[in-house]
């Protein structure tokens, strides 16, 4: 019964601790800097991803770490290397239907990506948010001109917690799965060449 009791009082402190962020600012959103009809003649043929070492890591295992990195699902290690490998693949999958003959960068800095605890993730019911936001750019490759002004990106994603998280797992919709599929949508949208995926949810989340 002790048990039993420990364990309904650790949910229901993390469901408020998470219901103070619960609020509609998760959103995937981003404005319309980019104009379809010149993207078309671009051709990413490089992605830079900065990672600034300026962001909080944490490794701690609680509800909502307080920091701007958070990343469980890879073995301990530089969690800044493993942000950028994962948002480099995203971006090189988003702006892959770019075949024009102009090459050019797109540069992405990170501001935040914050996904789920192990605590977050096992305990908890209809809670889980993966915050990620992040600043995209477009280069000429030949002069380093700027071809688009730094748009603010955010690209927030329900997570999956409890069994919802074991179930997907056993589909092969990992948190890094996830999260590299929503990133690539939001690319290609914020590029113009899929379709615009912007929107906002309410979930207690972080």
């Amino acid at each position: 019964m002790a048990k039993t009791f420990t364990l309904a009082s650790m949910m229901l402190a993390g469901s408020l601790s998470l219901a103070g962020c619960s609020s509609t600012k998760w959103t995937t959103n981003y404005a319309d800097v980019i104009d379809p009809a010149v993207a078309k003649s671009w051709r990413v043929v490089d992605v830079d991803v900065v990672v600034p070492r300026s962001l909080t890591v944490s490794e701690a295992n609680t509800f909502a770490p307080n920091a701007d990195i958070v990343w469980r699902e890879f073995p301990y290690g530089d969690r800044y290397d493993q942000v950028d490998a994962i948002m480099t693949t995203a971006a090189t999958q988003g702006a892959s239907t770019l075949q024009g003959t102009r090459d050019v960068r797109l540069k992405i800095t990170m501001m935040q990506f914050h996904a789920l605890s192990e605590k977050t993730r096992a305990v908890l019911n209809n809670s889980g948010v993966h915050d990620i936001t992040f600043t995209a750019q477009i280069f000429d490759i030949a002069t380093n001109t700027p071809l688009s002004p730094p748009d603010l990106i955010k690209a927030d994603l329900i997570a999956f917690v409890g069994d919802q998280a074991v179930a997907a797992e056993k589909q092969g919709l990992t948190q890094k799965v996830r999260i590299t599929s929503h990133v690539a949508s939001v690319i290609a949208g914020w590029l113009g060449t899929g379709p615009d995926v912007r929107g906002g949810f309410k979930r207690n989340g972080r």
